[in-house]
C-alpha cells in the first residue's frame, strides 16, 4: 500500500508539474503581445471577437458585450479595417455570431467590414479558420485577460501575427480562470497533433467585402 501510495503521489505530482509548466510557458510567451490600452496596440488586418455565451433570446452575455465593445473601440481607433466574429453556430437554435453582427450594425459599424465565422466552435478552431478560411495574417484578439494568453499563443503558433487587447470590464468570475488551466493543456495537444477544425470550407478573404458572405 505504501508503494502504491508513493506511485500515485508521484504520478499526481508529475501531472501537476506539467500543467504548471504549460500554463506558465503560455503566459510568459504571450505577455509582451497583450495590451491593456487600445492606443498602445499595433495595427492589424482585423480584430477577432471569440464567441461567448448568449441568452436564449439572442442577447449577448456581459462578457460577450465587453469583447464586442472593445473590438468596436479598436476598429474606431483605426487599428484594424475589419471585424471577424467567430463563434458557435452548430445548430439553428444556437447562433453566437449573428446577434453580434446585429449589435455591431446598431453601433454604426459598416456591414462591409463585418465578417462572420459560424464554425468557431473553440478558440483553436477560431484561429485556425481565421488563417485558412479568412486568410488573416495579422490580428488583434479582443477578449478578457483570462482568455488572452491562450488565444494569442494558439494564433501565433499557427503563424498569425497576433496580439491581444484586454476587454476586462469587471464581468469575470474565478471559475473563468480555473477553466483556462485545463483549456491550456487542450490547446497544447491540439497544436502538437495539428488537429483540423470540424469544418473548413471555401475561402472568404478578410480584406474583401463582408456583404458578399452570409
Amino acid at each position: 500500500m505504501k508503494r502504491l501510495f508513493f506511485y500515485l503521489a508521484y504520478g499526481c505530482g508529475m501531472i501537476l508539474a506539467v500543467i504548471l509548466v504549460i500554463n506558465a510557458g503560455i503566459y510568459f510567451k504571450t505577455r509582451s503581445y497583450i495590451y491593456n490600452s487600445v492606443d498602445d496596440a499595433p495595427e492589424a488586418e482585423a480584430v477577432l471577437i471569440p464567441g461567448a455565451a448568449i441568452f436564449p433570446d439572442g442577447t449577448l452575455s456581459s462578457i460577450f458585450i465587453d469583447r464586442v465593445d472593445m473590438a468596436i473601440r479598436v476598429y474606431e481607433a483605426g487599428k484594424v479595417s475589419k471585424i471577424l466574429v467567430s463563434g458557435d453556430n452548430s445548430t439553428v437554435s444556437h447562433n453566437e455570431v449573428n446577434p453580434v453582427r446585429t449589435y455591431l450594425l446598431k453601433k454604426g459599424v459598416p456591414d462591409k467590414d463585418i465578417f462572420l465565422d459560424h464554425a468557431g466552435f473553440d478558440t483553436y478552431s477560431s484561429m485556425y479558420r481565421a488563417r485558412d478560411i479568412f486568410g488573416v495574417t495579422s490580428v488583434l484578439v479582443s477578449t478578457q485577460s483570462f482568455h488572452l494568453p491562450r488565444s494569442v499563443f494558439i494564433a501565433r503558433t499557427l503563424g498569425i501575427n497576433a496580439y491581444g487587447v484586454n476587454a476586462d470590464e469587471g464581468h469575470i468570475f474565478f471559475r473563468n480562470y480555473v477553466r483556462e488551466v485545463l483549456a491550456n493543456e487542450k490547446a497544447m495537444l491540439d497544436l502538437t497533433f495539428h488537429r483540423q477544425p470540424k469544418y473548413l470550407g471555401d475561402k472568404i478573404p478578410i480584406m474583401g467585402d463582408g456583404r458578399n458572405y452570409p
